[in-house]
């Protein structure tokens, strides 16, 4: 593929990936609290982030699998119209009252959600070889959109069907996603020879018993998972606390922000000192984004840890992401891929699901020092391939 080609595809799925992710920090900030206000069982108010989750993780294998045979861009574009329906039908849920049709709503935008989590295999598709991790972040670097436009306008649109709250965010949501359909419309990503045939594919239990495979995973799963932990529960401590919604729209924003913003240096560090320092820093970043969330309740322990969740987030998502590309070849990329993201998706419902449960029954502390056991395991996953790594490079 020609620089152009490439340049045009990364900058097309870049302005997706930020219409997207607009719609999804509205789905991040209200769905708990529409479903705190809808729910008669107030520790089921993050069931509908979590249904949202679920939604993801079943549709990965599904739609990896069908963009294997239809392409890319079809692919992404019935992800868009997945999106336009569940925000319609989540703002219609709302003024009905409907707790359930609203779970139904965010089941639907986890197909939206699965679809766009190949936006950052699509650029590495069409990127020369030595820009993988730069490709990864160059795509991310379309969250810099939502994190300055998707808190600020969910916050505005939350009233626009007043009385009754939240509803007008959803709708905003159907009409970003809708507007994604716009860049993705354009997007070329050819479809290598190798993928048409399965001659010379290992079977997925091989691949999945690789160091490389089982290291990139846990801390792509990790990231996620503990990512949408605690911010799921943000909002919903940070209003026990008396924060103002604007406050937690805040606090979200800078959130996001430091999602991707390390996406302009991220590859670039990656390529430089190497995928392995860049997830052991990420690791040590949870850390310090927990000990300042449990040091107090101010909006600075909020604010400071959220950011530092993001970065975290950031450096172990396209590290894992980069490191995954060592576990398969051309002919193993669906099958591949699609597990990945089943994976990740899984940690990520678990998360947002045991999100509200946790925080209601113990706490916001609670929250922050669950995350604990999984950077353990990851980090000792992380160990053992950076030791097969070395003891292959001295065998060669």
């Amino acid at each position: 593929m020609s620089v152009t080609h490439y340049r045009s595809n990364i900058f097309m799925l870049a302005t997706a990936q930020g219409m997207y992710l607009i719609a999804g920090v509205t789905y991040i900030m209200f769905a708990g609290l529409v479903g705190q206000m809808l729910a008669d069982n107030k520790l089921l108010a993050t069931l509908p982030v979590a249904v949202m989750t679920v939604g993801t993780a079943t549709s990965t294998i599904p739609m990896s699998m069908l963009m294997k045979r239809i392409g890319r861009r079809f692919g992404f574009l019935i992800g868009a119209t997945a999106g336009g329906i569940s925000g319609a039908l989540g703002a219609y849920a709302i003024v009905e009252g409907s707790f359930e049709l609203f779970c139904f709503a965010t089941l639907i935008m986890g197909i939206y959600q699965a679809c766009s989590q190949y936006y950052r295999f699509a650029a590495i598709e069409s990127a020369p070889l030595n820009y993988v991790s730069r490709a990864v972040s160059f795509v991310l670097l379309g969250g810099v959109i939502s994190a300055l436009i998707g808190p600020s306008l969910a916050v505005y649109s939350r009233d626009l069907l007043d009385p009754v709250p939240f509803a007008g965010g959803f709708l905003v949501a159907a009409a970003t996603s809708i507007l994604a359909m716009i860049p993705l419309s354009l997007v070329r990503i050819p479809r290598p020879m190798e993928d048409v045939s399965h001659e010379g594919a290992r079977p997925l239990p091989v691949i999945m018993r690789q160091p490389a495979f089982v290291a990139a995973v846990l801390n792509a799963a990790t990231s996620y998972g503990l990512m949408v932990l605690v911010m799921t529960a943000t909002p919903l401590a940070m209003t026990a606390c008396g924060f103002e919604m604007h406050d937690t729209g805040s606090v979200i924003q800078w959130h996001v922000l430091a999602m991707f913003i390390p996406s302009f240096f991220t590859g670039t560090l990656i390529h430089r000192f190497g995928v392995l320092s860049i997830l052991f820093s990420g690791m040590a970043l949870f850390i310090i984004s927990a000990l300042f969330a449990v040091s107090g309740i101010e909006i600075l322990n909020f604010g400071a840890a959220l950011i530092l969740l993001g970065v975290a987030w950031n450096f172990l998502f396209v590290g894992g992401t980069t490191l995954l590309t060592e576990a398969y070849k051309p002919s193993e990329k669906a099958k591949t891929q699609g597990v990945n993201e089943l994976i990740v998706f899984a940690a990520a419902a678990t998360g947002s699901l045991s999100s509200g449960g946790l925080f209601n029954f113990s706490g916001w502390n609670a929250v922050n020092y669950g995350m604990a056991p999984f950077l353990i395991v990851t980090f000792v996953a992380t160990l053992w391939y950076a030791r097969s790594k070395r003891i292959s490079e001295k065998s060669l």
